[in-house]
């Protein structure tokens, strides 16, 4: 079986508008490219295509997800309200997610093509989908946008999935490099949904992602952070998966496991300060896709997310396609070799400690 492949030229379409505008402080901020435009995932693409790759991936059609699903998290007032920005030339939901005419539709369709991605593997279409959607999702909370995010979409697609499909237990593993709160707290007192985010320690938002977040109510253990400290390389996610990832999802044995995919841990990111390469994005993809033959019949989705250096993230999201798909291009990183010689890629003692605390609440998982 063949991995799915979602994306659309509307995506990359979504008009966050000028730098300046996420800073109204008047003549004092110059106007420059938004970090979240669509040049990241329209390069991932397009590497896609020249590597051959695009070839070998099957592709899956997104769909508009209809108000009544967006509703099942988001709330009506929420989602009426960029509807109406959308219908505008510019909106914004709360000063850090601007958007242009039309987002409305692009990110329903962003949501309806992560649906359409978990609904191909469930189906058994695919084995595995990546789903290249904009904007993203995983920030975005019930009653606004946050961070970029307008509509939840991982949150969308597994509400999708339990309510419509009769899933059970479902798995999220968001390896962006922010916190994602948004998945977070549309699961939590959820004890049927496992939610993991690894991510830099108090970086975005800078209140939440503690590892003492660890759900509520029925819930309680089932949410899962890992804050890794910043400056942390391969050796340190690997670690956080091997000690903390895996172990989970063997105790909690999903269905079905979603990935909100944010490439922004990489070593060339602007906004996070981690070191990741696209081997170590490759290494944690093989630790998921073992876990996720073992447990949910290697039912595995990807999201896309945050990732905002042009000249990386399309090496990055190369990687984890390779891997999903068995298969090499031939394609070099040419970033590779220099980051590779960056001081500091083993896990540090500081770093094995914040990993270690994670791992000690493996055990309450439900």
């Amino acid at each position: 079986m063949s991995t799915g492949w979602v994306c659309h030229e509307l995506f990359f379409w979504h008009d966050t508008g000028r730098y300046a505008s996420v800073f109204p402080a008047g003549l004092t901020v110059e106007p420059g490219v938004h970090a979240e435009n669509p040049q990241t995932k329209r390069r991932f693409r397009n590497l896609v295509e020249v590597s051959g790759l695009l070839d070998r991936l099957t592709p899956i059609k997104p769909r508009l997800a209809t108000e009544d699903e967006l509703a099942r998290f988001h709330t009506r007032e929420h989602i009426a309200r960029v509807k109406a920005g959308s219908s505008r030339l510019k909106g914004d939901d709360e000063g850090l997610t601007p958007y242009g005419h039309g987002s409305f539709e692009i990110a329903c369709l962003a949501a309806g093509g992560t649906i359409a991605a978990m609904e191909g593997v469930l189906k058994g279409q695919v084995a595995n989908a990546y789903a290249l959607v904009r904007p993203p999702g995983h920030h975005a909370v019930a009653d606004q946008g946050m961070g970029f995010c307008l509509f939840g979409n991982v949150a969308v697609a597994v509400m999708h999935a339990r309510a419509v499909h009769g899933v059970g237990r479902v798995a999220t593993v968001d390896w962006d490099v922010h916190h994602g709160n948004g998945t977070q707290a549309a699961f939590d007192g959820e004890r049927d949904v496992l939610t993991i985010s690894i991510h830099q320690d108090r970086l975005f938002p800078p209140d939440s992602g503690l590892v003492s977040e660890t759900g509520t109510g029925a819930g309680e253990g089932a949410n899962l952070n890992i804050p890794l400290p910043a400056g942390s390389g391969v050796g340190a996610y690997v670690a956080a998966f091997e000690r903390v990832v895996v172990p989970a999802l063997r105790r909690f044995r999903p269905e079905m496991i979603l990935v909100p995919s944010g490439f922004d841990a990489s070593g060339a990111d602007p906004l996070g300060r981690m070191m990741m390469t696209s081997d170590g994005y490759r290494t944690l993809t093989r630790l998921l896709m073992e876990v996720a033959r073992d447990v949910c019949g290697g039912r595995l989705v990807f999201s896309h997310e945050g990732g905002y250096s042009e000249m990386h993230v399309p090496y990055c999201g190369l990687a984890v396609l390779e891997t999903l798909t068995g298969q090499r291009t031939g394609v070099v990183d040419p970033w590779q070799a220099p980051m590779d010689a960056w001081a500091g890629h083993e896990l540090q003692p500081h770093q094995a400690a914040a990993i270690d605390v994670a791992a000690a609440l493996v055990d309450r998982i439900p």
